[in-house]
């Protein structure tokens, strides 16, 4: 039975070529969704096996509504992580060469935004949904306007490449994550992600917590908060584990920190991301 896998579209996205790379080499049902709370109330629904999301990029960080996300609902787990290299291009109609807006994805426009600022500096900027929806705008309106998004996207709306790789760091790249309704298991190469609130705000209480890994010699490969959105002050920590749930030191470690929460959830133990992987460039 073919297995339907979510991703934020449309086609033409930097999310369907993660979940293209994720999957390779198995029959897989794409299904693009319109936003992120669609595609986990779809998982949620069990109308599809899995989902793939943006997590965080290099340049301007995590995707704070999926965190949040993440964070409250329930029985969505993290089985997988794609990581792949974001080149930006500036896209409009055959023939247009001078734009009265620029569209595309809020992250992506960031991502950009030194270049935009130079070369456009009085062209206003609209976010979208997603790059692709950008570049569908633009190739549907008959305003002079350009998409920011990868070439995917300009060949599936016959539009054309009008300044290649516009983002402000050549090294940008995304880690995208890949949800299921079931835990990953254990392949000996995997990390951990975890979501905790602290009952106090005093002196090294966080110090503490981040002891339990450090005395157990547990590479701690990301740490960041998010509000609570209940009290000012009141966060709710991100962090991320070499490891798997299931080994000795890691499940020491996690049962300590969860002691010492008033919140805790194991987002996820998954494989970390082969590097070495030849991942086409959209």
């Amino acid at each position: 039975m073919l297995k339907k896998v979510g991703f934020l579209g449309p086609t033409g996205t930097f999310t369907e070529q993660a979940m293209l790379a994720f999957f390779a080499g198995e029959e897989i049902i794409p299904l693009a969704y319109s936003d992120l709370p669609a595609i986990l109330e779809a998982l949620t629904r069990e109308e599809i096996a899995a989902g793939v999301v943006p997590w965080e990029n290099s340049l301007e960080g995590s995707v704070a509504l999926f965190l949040d996300l993440l964070v409250k609902t329930a029985g969505i787990y993290v089985v997988g992580e794609v990581v792949l290299p974001i080149v930006h291009h500036l896209l409009a109609r055959p023939g247009v060469s001078s734009f009265t807006r620029i569209l595309s994805h809020p992250h992506a426009l960031a991502q950009c935004r030194e270049f935009l600022r130079l070369h456009f500096p009085d062209v206003p900027l609209f976010p979208t949904g997603s790059t692709a929806e950008a570049a569908r705008l633009v190739a549907e309106s008959s305003e002079p306007w350009a998409a920011v998004g990868p070439e995917t996207a300009a060949k599936n709306w016959g539009l054309v490449v009008v300044k290649e790789a516009i983002q402000d760091s050549k090294e940008n790249e995304t880690r995208f994550a890949v949800l299921g309704r079931e835990r990953a298991p254990r392949t000996g190469r995997d990390k951990t992600s975890v979501a905790f609130a602290l009952p106090e705000d005093r002196p090294g209480v966080l110090y503490k917590v981040l002891e339990e890994f450090a005395r157990r010699e547990i590479n701690l490969t990301k740490i960041e908060s998010r509000p609570a959105k209940r009290q000012l002050g009141q966060y709710i920590f991100f962090l991320d584990c070499e490891g798997h749930m299931e080994d000795p030191e890691v499940k020491a470690a996690l049962s300590a920190l969860m002691a010492r929460s008033s919140f805790f959830k194991i987002l996820g133990s998954y494989p970390r991301w082969d590097y070495s992987l030849e991942v086409r460039r959209p």
